[in-house]
């Protein structure tokens, strides 16, 4: 007789009363820096919200220009879709006061749901100050935000090992995060390790999969080189001398994505969240497919 640990059984339970079919979507964008992108964000949103996503997310600069763009392009998106609509927050160049105005800023207006995460700095010498684990206990000394955190399966770039990646999440948990997006990845391999790592440490969230599709493969290797993201060689050699074909490469690019989810919808996965890069062509066709 084979015993399984309830981890296992969790695991096997999520696998069969899986149905094949996305559950909820969220989108992320981000700020526009002009009027013609600004358009094609409102075309991405009203296209988008078609699909009746559990929220859209808006990112954060690092400052206050950045955060104003923000705050006005989140109260625009709820208004015009009655949809959750959660600010980024980062606190990297931030002091605790502002933090402290930023949040209750949002409560006020209405904004119970919010993606709290340290950030970058463009100063490489920077020593942060804060990290989102303090952010977390911030924002819930403000109020009861409904908080969304970030989390890595191929490890932050500055952390030592993944141990570290759990720990630090497991803190924010802790510390009253709600549930958690990744990084984007390709290797589904990894993902499942990661949550099931996750699940043996009793981290009880969600853990949703962050998604990005491939519509331009150079965009890609930088968005990978910066965030510690393994392309696989496979594919890598797809998308081999397509360098200037971006038509064939968001048609390669989307069917990757396809086969991703599916993978991860037969492992009892049915929440997902996209990058959209502010385009909604690639994203839209993807979910409608995975959705018939």
């Amino acid at each position: 007789m084979i015993f399984f640990n309830q981890h296992y059984k969790d695991r096997l339970n999520r696998k069969l009363i899986n149905n094949n079919v996305i559950n909820n979507l969220s989108f992320e964008y981000f700020p526009p820096k002009d009027i013609i992108l600004e358009e094609k964000l409102w075309m991405s949103v009203d296209k988008l919200k078609i699909l009746k996503p559990s929220f859209f997310s808006v990112t954060y600069g690092a400052n206050s220009g950045e955060r104003k763009k923000t705050y006005n392009i989140v109260n625009k998106i709820y208004k015009k879709t009655g949809i959750t609509t959660s600010p980024h927050i980062t606190c990297i160049n931030t002091t605790s006061a502002e933090l402290q105005e930023i949040g209750e800023k949002y409560w006020n207006s209405g904004f119970k749901s919010v993606v709290a995460l340290r950030g970058d700095s463009p100063e490489k010498n920077y020593k942060h100050k804060m990290y989102a684990l303090d952010l977390v206990k911030l924002l819930k000394n403000i109020a009861d935000f409904d908080i969304t955190v970030a989390a890595y399966p191929e490890m932050h770039p500055e952390s030592k090992n993944s141990t570290m990646d759990i720990i630090n999440l497991k803190k924010k948990v802790d510390a009253g995060a709600n549930r958690a997006i990744t990084q984007f990845f390709f290797n589904v391999d990894n993902y499942l390790r990661f949550r099931d790592n996750c699940i043996k440490h009793q981290i009880n969230i969600d853990i949703i999969p962050g998604i990005l599709p491939i519509s331009n493969f150079l965009q890609l290797q930088r968005f990978s080189a910066l965030t510690n993201v393994c392309i696989p060689k496979w594919i890598l050699h797809m998308f081999k001398g397509l360098e200037k074909d971006l038509i064939t490469q968001e048609i390669i690019g989307s069917i990757i994505v396809v086969d991703i989810v599916k993978k991860l919808l037969s492992e009892g996965i049915n929440n997902f969240h996209f990058y959209t890069l502010n385009k909604y062509e690639v994203i839209y066709s993807i979910c409608h497919m995975l959705r018939c």
